[in-house]
């Protein structure tokens, strides 16, 4: 099928060497030639995301040096492809559901999937600097004592570090199988009524800190533990401490049955407001004059924690809730927030780059290679 697509074309309104203006009420623009990007590298990309060769890309966006440098959309009718009887379980997973993917209620809101773990290590940091939350080798269970625990010895070791870093040792399976297939934890997780409780009735598998097995129920734990931290839900602490600073006024979180924040994967943003967290990473936690995030922060929760993929594209390390590609000679160091269906951050600090993609390639193709992009990113920079 072609794709529509809606183009935003942006102008050199930048003077050279000049310091732009914080994004917090909307990004400065310039042209990929004046941020030294090939504007023709970038086009290709584009051609290629309209003609539909990646499957469904829904937007692309790129930051350089600070300033919006290229923007396009892509359209697809999602409500056309929902089909309940193919789409997992009712109320579970419904994949083309127009009310809730991709976009929220028929919205800009975008799903962020997974990227909402990004986001929620963002808020654990704040938590710690504020003084609210002890640090990261705080026993996580000291945080959850409204809800049933084992008693087994291994429980009581998870520290936050634990739960950050996809190291917290239960026994958890949620790459084996797909999330329509019954049998996966994570859709286990969502089709129960208790999230936080549920993941802490499962058994122990290992001593924390010692493998990594991605679990999104570890992050969903961090939702009940910001509760009992700042007093406050993940999403309402976000908007006061994290998204109000940044000038994030359109957003949506999910919650779960028992009302807390769906830190693992509900969160809904539109691409430019999850480029300014980019942004944020880039200016190490700072923000026009303000410091949103602690000092160290950024270096710690971006080092590498584990290592966790050795993809034949390239590996994976992983941080607190980022995903770290390694400096090598045929890449430069990233930052990545990555979800389910095509959400992607890129940040890269030595370009001095942000990029955010989305899409939902969820039934039909693979979603879009981190990899791959950070390839055509890096091949489009000229100087």
């Amino acid at each position: 099928m072609r794709l529509m697509a809606v183009l935003f074309l942006v102008g050199a309104l930048q003077v050279e060497g000049e310091e732009p203006d914080w994004p917090t009420r909307g990004w400065p623009l310039s042209s990929p030639q004046a941020e030294g990007l090939d504007a023709t590298a970038l086009g290709a990309l584009d051609a290629e995301f309209a003609r539909g060769d990646h499957g469904f890309i829904d937007a692309m966006l790129v930051v350089r040096h600070g300033r919006l440098v290229y923007e396009r959309t892509y359209r697809h009718d999602y409500a056309a492809r929902f089909d309940p009887r193919r789409d997992g379980a009712p109320g579970v997973y419904n994949y083309y559901d127009p009310e809730w993917h991709p976009y929220y209620k028929s919205t800009e809101l975008h799903t962020m999937q997974s990227v909402s773990k990004s986001v929620t290590s963002l808020l654990v940091g704040i938590a710690i600097g504020r003084g609210e939350l002890s640090g990261v080798e705080a026993p996580a269970l000291d945080y959850l004592k409204a809800f049933r625990h084992q008693g087994d010895p291994l429980q009581a070791q998870m520290r936050i570090r634990h739960l950050l870093s996809m190291t917290a040792g239960i026994e958890w399976d949620e790459d084996g199988v797909p999330y329509t297939d019954p049998a996966n934890s994570c859709a286990r997780m969502e089709g129960s009524q208790d999230w936080v409780q549920f993941v802490l009735e499962q058994p122990m598998a290992g001593e924390p800190g010692s493998r990594f097995v991605y679990n999104s129920g570890a992050t969903q734990l961090l939702s009940a533990v910001l509760r009992q931290a700042t007093g406050a839900l993940a999403d309402d602490y976000a908007r006061e401490h994290l998204f109000g600073p940044l000038g994030v006024e359109r957003l949506h979180w999910k919650r779960t049955p028992t009302g807390l924040p769906d830190t693992e994967g509900g969160l809904y943003l539109v691409p430019r407001d999850l480029a300014k967290l980019g942004l944020l990473l880039l200016r190490d936690g700072t923000w026009d004059g303000r410091r949103i995030l602690p000092e160290g922060w950024v270096r710690d929760s971006t080092a590498r924690s584990v290592t966790a993929s050795s993809d034949p594209e390239g590996p994976y390390d992983y941080g607190f809730k980022w995903w770290l590609v390694p400096e090598s000679p045929r890449r430069p160091r990233a930052i990545l927030a990555l979800g389910y269906g095509g959400q992607r951050l890129l940040v890269v600090p030595s370009l001095d780059l942000v990029a955010v993609f989305t899409g939902w390639n969820v039934w039909d193709k693979h979603a879009l290679s981190a990899h791959f992009a950070l390839d055509r990113l890096r091949a489009a920079v000229s100087r």
